[in-house]
């Protein structure tokens, strides 16, 4: 996986965005690049109401000389239970590399799921890590960053199977990221099923920048184009929008 793409990606309240207001918009272009080559766009849209947010993600990219086209819609919200980010729900489609048509819903806190995968239905649980979403994922990375984390734990619902991550924040790189130029960005690796590596820019209220796949036979990245947001609000912790 590599953030919406798949290759086979505390305090009583959140400190990310939609805390404390009612809407507001993020919009991210991502370039697709696989073993050096450019092969393809990402786009990804957070519409933020309150405490949850509508997030959908587009791409479309050749993988392996097969056209692929992606697209997830995905319902979080803020658990005040767990204080943690949480699946609600997400529709998932696939075209050309690995197609499929994946409907999940999550209950019980983020421990249960209904995954009906082009038409099998299927149940999964976990003992005490939420199940979520490659997006959801994402979000909640983030938000542990932001806290000063230094590693912890997060459970993928992929299609057939859970996928259980380790997480660790590496410390700060300078890169040269187009169109921003030099920047400071800090590296949070991911090992397991699928080993990638994070890179989010303090400079830009922690947003992820780019995100690098280490894949046996792919080699996988994407990169910001463009940033657009309307979540400005400023927390005691960190900078939002």
């Amino acid at each position: 996986m590599i953030f919406g793409l798949s290759c086979g990606l505390l305090q009583s309240s959140s400190v990310l965005a939609g805390e404390n207001q009612d809407k507001c918009l993020k919009t991210f272009n991502y370039s697709i690049y696989l073993s050096g080559l450019h092969t393809g766009k990402m786009t990804r849209i957070e519409k933020w109401q309150g405490k949850s947010a509508i997030i959908t993600s587009k791409s479309e990219a050749s993988i392996l000389g097969i056209g692929t086209q992606y697209q997830q819609r995905s319902e979080v919200s803020w658990s005040n239970i767990t204080n943690e980010w949480l699946t609600d729900n997400f529709h998932q489609q696939v075209s050309g590399f690995r197609s499929r048509d994946m409907h999940v819903t999550v209950a019980n806190n983020g421990l249960e799921s209904r995954v009906d995968l082009d038409g099998d239905i299927t149940a999964y649980q976990s003992k005490s890590i939420p199940l979520r979403d490659v997006d959801t994922l994402a979000i909640q990375i983030r938000e542990y960053l932001i806290l000063g984390r230094q590693q912890f734990a997060l459970v993928r619902q992929a299609s057939d199977a859970l996928e259980p991550y380790q997480y660790y924040v590496k410390s700060a790189v300078t890169a040269t990221i187009p169109p921003w130029g030099e920047m400071q960005l800090i590296p949070v690796e991911q090992t397991g099923a699928d080993e990638v590596t994070y890179f989010f820019a303090p400079s830009m209220n922690f947003q992820l920048v780019k995100a690098h796949y280490h894949g046996f036979i792919l080699q996988g990245l994407i990169e910001l184009d463009s940033y657009v947001s309307s979540c400005n609000i400023i927390t005691k912790s960190a900078p939002l929008g």
